[in-house]
């Protein structure tokens, strides 16, 4: 009986251990994500200062899906919408020149030559530019509806027409 208890003890101190080894992994990343420019909610400096080049560039509806919890291929969806296709590509080339200024490259531009939707994907998030019509057809709102909207600051919200605000200009997830 001893020996039985004895082993019991080791697996309950290996998995005391184990669970402050997650513990302090867990505590690494959240300080590497704030060290990185990051909100609570994963939203970084570079995902605002793409929403702010877009708006710069008089961009429509703004707005931010948190995709972390429904898909693997991206952390989050930035969609804007332009009036018409010269806009589309005035935004996504600001959005572009923006982030390259912060030394941030696309991985890859779908779309820009025709400028009915141009997609910039940056990796962990991707910029969608719609002109008007493919933004209501493709609906990704619609498609996308199980991720977290992001709330944009308030100053992004008001240049958009109102759309996804948050007061005082902090970034949360909403259901």
């Amino acid at each position: 009986m001893p020996e039985q208890s004895k082993k019991r003890t080791k697996r309950v101190g290996e998995a005391e251990a184990a669970a402050a080894d997650a513990s302090a992994a867990e505590g690494r990343a959240a300080e590497q994500a704030q060290g990185a420019g990051r909100t609570d909610e994963g939203f970084d400096e570079r995902m605002l200062a793409a929403l702010h080049a877009a708006s710069e560039k008089k961009a429509l509806e703004l707005v931010a899906l948190d995709l972390r919890e429904v898909a693997s291929f991206t952390d989050f969806f930035l969609l804007a919408t332009g009036t018409n296709a010269r806009q589309v590509q005035a935004i996504s080339d600001a959005v572009e020149e923006q982030l390259k200024k912060r030394g941030t490259r696309p991985l890859r531009i779908e779309g820009y030559k025709t400028a009915e939707w141009v997609l910039l994907d940056y990796g962990d998030f991707i910029f969608h530019v719609f002109e008007e019509k493919a933004r209501r057809f493709y609906d990704l709102e619609r498609l996308w509806r199980d991720a977290a909207r992001v709330a944009l600051p308030a100053q992004l919200a008001a240049d958009s027409g109102g759309a996804g605000g948050a007061e005082g200009g902090t970034l949360r997830s909403e259901k």
